[in-house]
């Protein structure tokens, strides 16, 4: 079946993604596997007319705002993220009004329209940077409030946090970390900023995924727990080869990130289903929201 896929993509001059919380299979089959606005801007750098991303829901309408020139599919019309759908437009607006003005910072993790109503985006690798750019005094930072409140500690501007959680990395408890630390003490403890604050305060490294292979990648240390979804395993083992990686929690499975199989690739490509489109009216205003971020990281 990846056979098929492979010759399926050369015949359409399609690109394949891969988030990294992907099914071994899938990453295998991938033209690119990393996190998600990292693959949208990588894809959006070829001369590809089609993009098979394979993650969920916002990632093909990021790859859509910033390739609107390509086809962009999503194999699995369900394939969404619980966090991105605990904010919503209007949600996003009455909060605004209530609060008066002041820079809206969104997560990469949210629809299209609600980063058309954002100041600026960032990621969970960027989000000190992007709230110290700002030179605010305050600022609302939606949809993840652990990342809000993880960013807060690392500035002096105000941070308005919106109750929206990742339920697998929200889940991880200090307790849990402890205990296999208890029973791995050489073990260095990678965490995700979408974990909460007394977790990230555990951490030897607080880091997005792909900071997460680098680190591994780079470090001396041989044993890592890691604080993220357990798909990451195998791009870590790929990156660190004879290292020992052991999830913080089994309980780290998103089944949205493992909807996709190699067969929904193949019929995707195959009856070219799935579009995922953005309208120009929020296109446009979510990709200023995406370059502000960019050109900060410029």
């Amino acid at each position: 079946m990846q056979t098929k896929i492979k010759a399926l993509l050369k015949e359409k001059n399609a690109l394949l993604l891969a988030h990294n919380y992907q099914p071994p299979e899938i990453q295998e089959v991938a033209d690119l596997c990393g996190d998600s606005l990292e693959l949208s801007i990588r894809a959006a750098d070829t001369d590809a007319d089609v993009i098979v991303f394979c993650g969920v829901h916002f990632m093909a309408e990021t790859a859509s705002i910033l390739s609107p020139d390509k086809t962009v599919l999503l194999p699995k019309a369900d394939a969404g993220c619980p966090m991105a759908d605990m904010v919503t437009p209007d949600a996003l607006k009455s909060r605004m009004a209530e609060l008066g003005e002041m820079p809206i910072v969104t997560y990469v993790n949210s629809s299209a329209a609600v980063k058309a109503l954002s100041t600026i985006c960032c990621t969970s690798a960027n989000a000190i940077a992007v709230i110290n750019s700002l030179g605010a005094a305050e600022a609302l930072m939606t949809p993840d409030r652990n990342l809000a409140r993880n960013t807060a500690a690392h500035t002096d501007t105000h941070i308005h946090s919106w109750d929206g959680y990742c339920p697998f990395h929200d889940a991880l408890t200090a307790e849990q970390v402890q205990q296999i630390r208890s029973t791995h003490p050489d073990a260095l403890f990678m965490a995700h900023p979408e974990c909460r604050p007394e977790v990230v305060a555990l951490a030897d490294a607080v880091v997005s995924t792909s900071g997460m292979l680098r680190y591994a990648a780079e470090s001396d240390a041989t044993t890592f727990i890691v604080g993220t979804e357990v798909g990451l395993l195998h791009p870590l083992a790929k990156a660190a080869p004879g290292k020992t990686f052991l999830p913080a929690s089994e309980a780290m499975f998103c089944p949205d990130m493992k909807k996709i199989t190699l067969a929904d690739i193949v019929f995707c490509l195959e009856s070219m289903t799935g579009e995922v489109t953005v309208p120009e009216a929020i296109r446009i205003p979510a990709l200023k929201a995406v370059k502000g971020m960019l050109e900060l990281a410029r």
